[in-house]
C-alpha cells in the first residue's frame, strides 16, 4: 500500500445542498486535489480550527482531542484508506499502541488539524479520484499519464461531436471555476463512458 500525504487546501459550499460542502485536499508533493463532500457540522468544525477560532464551548472535536490528551497518546495519522460506492472511509492510527480505529473522514480530518497530525491518502484512491486542475503540469509514469489524461484540459472545439467530448468541455469548465463537488461527478460520468467503450 502506497500512502500519499494531503494538506487541507479549503473548504467550498456546494451548489447542490446547503448542508453539504466541498473539503478539497491536496497532495503535499504534487498538484492533484481530492474533493470530499462533508456536512455542514463537519465543515464548521474544520473551518474554525484552521481559523484559530474558539468557540465558547468545546465542539465535539475539541472534546476528543482533549480526551486523547489526557491519556497521554498521540493521534500519529489519519489515513483515508478506502473508497466504496461513491463513499470515502479513514482510520485514525495511534502511537505505538497499534490502535487503529474507523472514522468518517470529515471528523478524522477535524481531528488532524487540531492535533497537527498528518493526513494520508491510498495512492489508488487519489489516482482514481484527483482532479488535476486546468494549466497545472505533474509528473506522472506512463500509467497515471493514461489515467488521468481525460482531466487535462484540451483545446475546446467549437462544436463537440461527442457526450465525451461535451463532459470534457464541462469538466474543464468546473476545474476552472473551482466546482470540485460538479468535477467529481462529472469525471465519474467520463469513466463510466470509457469504462464501457
Amino acid at each position: 500500500m502506497e500512502k500519499i500525504q494531503l494538506v487541507v487546501l479549503g473548504l467550498s459550499a456546494s451548489p447542490a445542498s446547503s448542508n453539504a460542502y466541498a473539503l478539497i485536499l491536496k497532495e503535499v508533493d504534487g498538484n492533484r486535489r481530492l474533493p470530499i463532500i462533508i456536512g455542514a457540522f463537519e465543515a464548521q468544525a474544520i473551518a474554525l480550527e484552521m481559523e484559530g477560532v474558539v468557540p465558547p464551548r468545546p465542539m465535539t472535536h475539541d472534546l476528543v482531542k482533549s480526551i486523547i490528551d489526557a491519556f497521554n497518546i498521540t493521534l500519529t495519522e489519519v489515513y483515508i484508506n478506502e473508497l466504496r460506492d461513491g463513499t470515502f472511509f479513514a482510520k485514525l492510527l495511534f502511537d505505538d499502541s497499534g490502535i487503529e480505529i474507523d472514522a468518517r473522514p470529515s471528523d478524522a480530518i477535524a481531528l488532524a488539524v487540531r492535533c497537527n497530525t498528518p493526513i494520508y491518502v491510498e495512492a489508488q484512491i487519489l489516482n482514481e479520484t484527483g482532479i488535476l486542475p486546468q494549466g497545472e503540469e505533474q509528473d506522472m509514469d506512463e500509467e497515471d499519464e493514461g489515467e488521468l489524461q481525460f482531466l487535462k484540459k484540451e483545446k475546446p472545439q467549437a462544436k463537440p461531436s461527442s457526450k465525451l467530448e461535451q463532459l470534457q468541455q464541462q469538466l474543464d469548465k468546473a476545474i476552472q471555476d473551482e466546482d470540485y463537488e460538479n468535477a467529481a461527478k462529472i469525471r465519474d460520468e467520463i469513466k463510466k463512458i470509457l469504462g464501457s467503450s
